[in-house]
C-alpha cells in the first residue's frame, strides 16, 4: 500500500518542492488541510498534481501559488468519535454518530481568474 498511496508530509513536501524547484524566492501556502494530522493521498494523482503545481509556478508571470483543497462534492457524510476517557487516561465509552458537513464550492476560490483549467475527470471516473 505504501507505493499506491502519499503520506500527508510527503506530499505538503512534493508539492512545496515543486514551487521552489522553480524559483527559490516564489512562494507556496497550502490550505485547507490543517485539520488533518493523518491521510494519505492517491500516489498518481498526487504526481498529477505535483505536474500541475510545477507548471503554474514554472510561469514567470506567477510570484505566488496557493493549493486549496475542497471536497468535490459540498455535501458529504462524516463520522463524528465522540470518546470518554478516566482520570488515568484510559478509554470508558465511544459514541458514534453522523453528520453532513456543507463545504463551499470550488466556485468560491475562482471568483476572478479569466483562464481557469478543468483537468479533472467526470465524477465515478478517477
Amino acid at each position: 500500500m505504501r507505493a499506491m498511496h502519499t503520506s500527508l508530509p510527503d506530499w505538503l513536501q512534493k508539492l512545496t518542492a515543486a514551487v521552489y524547484q522553480c524559483s527559490p524566492l516564489k512562494t507556496v501556502v497550502i490550505k485547507g488541510l490543517e485539520n488533518l494530522q493523518y491521510a494519505k493521498f492517491q500516489s498518481l494523482r498526487t504526481g498529477r498534481v505535483e505536474l500541475a503545481v510545477t507548471a503554474l509556478a514554472a510561469d514567470s508571470r506567477v510570484e505566488n501559488v496557493e493549493i486549496v483543497v475542497v471536497p468535490r462534492i459540498p455535501e458529504t457524510m462524516h463520522t463524528i468519535i465522540i470518546k470518554g476517557f478516566d482520570k488515568s487516561g484510559s478509554p470508558v465509552r465511544a459514541i458514534l454518530e453522523n453528520t453532513n458537513i456543507l463545504h463551499p464550492t470550488e466556485d468560491v476560490e475562482l471568483v476572478g481568474f479569466a483562464a481557469v483549467e478543468d483537468r479533472r475527470p467526470k465524477l465515478g471516473e478517477h
